[in-house]
């Protein structure tokens, strides 16, 4: 009986207590699954699995993932390795034509195994060697890079890396914006030692625009990224002549749109950096500038500019962004302590002063307009730039200097809205006066119309007309130039152009040797010239306004009233073909002993007329030229007969009220 007892205590005891047989048959199957994962594990053929884990990863990315090689896996570690051979990884299903998006030939990975078993994957090293990969932007600035689209996969949180190497990288680049193509190799060798951090180089060339560029590219090894510190780098690029060098960071690693850099840049002409930065900037002489660049989201900005443009230097600020349905608008002001006043030829389409800071192309065209006597440039206006932006932009000189023009200052106010480009006010400080108005080019239609609208106010002949220190002229002078054309260059412009200009003066001065050539009166005006005479007398009032019709200005009205001569002009100047032929002929108001009945004659190329005289009226007379040639040229080599007569002086009050009535209209 107690032996029977003692075993109905027994069995009685295991039966109160159920949990013990489940952790018993629980532990028991828990080995036998170990016991097979752990010979699953050691034998298993991992190839079997490359299918199941691309259709995984591709769900995952919204990209076609291959593993077409082998697939093999050492797990015997507390860092496991994988290899992968032959990783081929597809485009979003938008770019499926354009190819792949990347191969890599072989992948060394190996993980920690201790936090993977709380989901974490950290990774010790990533080896990859043969990666090929192909970026695309296409013309509304959509690339095959971003995201996948909503429902066909998610962003992937890379993990961690502790160390990243890379062999023989090749990316091919195309953006169909920029109209840019980049085939370049990088590679990296990098360790997350402080000590030897390594380092990321990325080398290549393509073109912009259909023009070649070269790029080297080096930055702070990827291993040591974090997405709340910047990401240093440097980078360095040649575009023909142009060379551009930045070194900066990325703010938030790798979000481009926040970067902010140090850029030097030197090239032969600022319009050439339009294939590289999207801004259509005017033309220069060679320049060497320096700023700050910083770019947040889709506004760029660029402090502290400074340098040279020519002989010219120049400061200033600029911030291109996005507005209006996201068109380019340019905001800015620029200022320059000393401009050289050829500097600006070269905007105009023209050459600067080919013996001062000039491009090669720039000193070829000075000299073929050179050899063809013209001075009207016919460099064409890129007419997609100037609509493909906005911009709004201010420009001082505090000094101009200039050999040709007695310039003091200049300022511009540059506004540019879906292709017309105005400038106004346009104001150019003289010594004494000032030119001021305003020019408009409408860019809006397949050919540029140019409207022109300048006026002269409180300038001084004397000013503007001087030689070798003489001052043959001096009173108030005014005027007005209308004109419009159409053309795709200043040259084309000015050769359909029509419109009026006008000069006024009420009361100056003129040097009486001058006056009386025009007569030409030779006893008193040569007498005066020989002794150098610089006696003065009244101009009462002059007029001179042309009206321009398809390029050719004709002398509408040319009266000069002095006390002693009145002086009349005749003639027309072609800006078609960049000549002139004016007659201005003199009638002294009182008897002269001789007067020669020939005008003076200003005629040849505007950009080195001839004046001379024309004796063609005046053949039958005696050779009074050849005695006079004798004692002084080159004026009086030519100077031939004479005659007396008399002239009634100008109504200069009717002929100012008629100019003003010209100008109200």
């Amino acid at each position: 009986m107690r032996v029977r007892d003692g075993a109905n205590w027994s069995w009685n005891k295991v039966a109160s207590a159920p949990w013990q047989r489940i952790g018993i048959g629980v532990g028991g199957a828990f080995g036998v699954v170990i016991a097979a994962l752990l010979l699953f594990v050691t034998f298993a053929d991992w190839n079997a699995f490359r299918g199941p884990i691309g259709r995984f990863a591709s769900a995952l990315t919204g990209r076609e993932i291959v593993i077409r090689g082998d697939l093999n896996v050492n797990p015997w570690s507390l860092t496991p390795r994988i290899r992968v051979h032959d990783l081929q990884i597809g485009n979003l299903s938008r770019y499926r034509d354009r190819g792949r998006f990347a191969d890599v030939q072989n992948a060394d990975v190996s993980i920690r195994l201790l936090p993977l078993l709380i989901g974490r994957f950290d990774i010790v090293k990533l080896d990859l060697s043969g990666a090929s990969v192909g970026l695309f932007r296409d013309g509304k600035g959509v690339s095959n890079w971003a995201g996948a689209p909503q429902g066909s996969g998610r962003p992937i949180n890379l993990p961690a890396i502790r160390q990243f190497s890379l062999r023989d990288g090749h990316v091919r680049y195309e953006d169909q914006v920029r109209h840019l193509t980049l085939d370049a190799t990088f590679t990296t060798a990098e360790s997350a030692d402080r000590n030897n951090p390594g380092h990321f180089a990325l080398n290549g060339e393509g073109r912009i625009n259909a023009q070649p560029f070269q790029l080297n590219f080096s930055g702070a090894p990827l291993l040591n990224v974090q997405r709340d510190r910047p990401y240093g780098f440097d980078a360095d690029l040649h575009a023909g002549a142009t060379h551009i060098a930045a070194r900066g960071a990325i703010q938030r690693p790798f979000d481009l749109a926040q970067v902010s850099a140090n850029v030097e840049g030197s090239g032969p002409d600022l319009a050439d950096l339009y294939a590289l930065i999207g801004l259509a900037l005017p033309n220069t002489p060679p320049y060497t500038l320096r700023g700050r660049l910083e770019r947040s989201g889709d506004r760029y900005s660029m402090h502290n500019i400074a340098g040279r443009v020519g002989d010219s230097d120049l400061r200033g600020n600029f911030v291109a962004s996005r507005h209006e349905g996201g068109r380019l608008l340019l905001t800015g002001g620029f200022q320059s302590q000393s401009l050289d006043f050829d500097d600006l030829m070269a905007v105009l389409g023209g050459s600067p002063d080919p013996h001062e800071t000039a491009s090669p192309t720039q000193r070829t065209i000075a000299a073929n307009m050179e050899s063809q006597g013209r001075i009207l440039p016919d460099a064409r206006l890129d007419i997609s730039r100037v609509r493909n932006m906005d911009a709004r932009v201010t420009y001082r000189a505090a000094h101009v200097r200039s050999t040709r023009v007695p310039l003091r200052g200049l300022a511009l106010d540059i506004n540019l809205e879906r292709g017309l480009l105005r400038l106004d006010p346009m104001t150019l400080e003289l010594e004494r006066g000032r030119i001021g108005g305003a020019v408009a080019i409408n860019a809006r239609q397949s050919v540029p119309r140019v409207d022109l609208d300048v006026r002269l106010s409180g300038v001084r002949m004397e000013s503007l007309v001087a030689l070798q220190g003489d001052q043959p002229l001096s009173g108030a002078l005014m005027g007005r130039a209308q004109l419009s054309g159409t053309g795709a260059s200043v040259r084309a412009a000015a050769a359909n152009a029509d419109g009026t200009v006008t000069l006024v003066t009420s009361h100056g001065e003129v040097r009486a040797a001058l006056a009386e050539l025009t007569g030409i009166n030779i006893t008193r005006g040569l007498g005066l010239l020989l002794s150098h005479d610089q006696s003065k007398i009244d101009i009462r009032c002059g007029v001179a306004s042309f009206r321009v019709n398809n390029g050719v200005a004709r002398v509408q009205s040319m009266v000069f009233d002095t006390d002693t001569m009145l002086i009349r002009g005749e003639g027309s100047v072609s800006l078609r073909d960049e000549r002139m032929h004016l007659s201005i002929h003199g009638q002294p108001k009182e008897p002269r002993l001789i007067r020669v009945a020939a005008p003076i004659t200003v005629e040849g190329p505007l950009r080195a007329p001839r004046v001379g005289v024309d004796v063609s009226d005046a053949a039958g007379q005696t050779g009074v030229a050849a005695l006079l040639a004798s004692l002084v040229a080159p004026i009086a080599a030519v100077l031939p007969f004479v005659d007396t007569g008399l002239a009634h002086n100008a109504d200069c009050e009717q002929l100012l009220s008629g100019n003003r009535t010209s100008r109200a209209r």
